[in-house]
């Protein structure tokens, strides 16, 4: 458990390790919830985090033969 200090402003530094533990990036956008006397803050996600890995075969070349850049004209 980490204890911070508010600043005059309101402000509040999260810790670095849970940061990255959160995958928390400047501009990361953050819900705050009031329960009782308890603060709750989620990171607010709009699609999940994935790998590259998981990505692996989305990108197929279409059938046919192979073009190149040089074979399209320029104008």
């Amino acid at each position: 458990m980490s204890t911070v200090t508010v600043s005059a402003k309101g402000q509040v530094v999260i810790p670095a390790d849970i940061r990255e533990q959160l995958g928390i990036t400047p501009g990361s956008q953050l819900i705050f919830t009031l329960e009782g006397a308890t603060i709750r803050v989620e990171v607010q996600r709009d699609v999940d985090l994935t790998t590259l890995d998981a990505g692996f075969g989305m990108l197929v070349c279409p059938p046919g033969p192979t073009r190149y850049l040089t074979s399209f004209d320029v104008a």
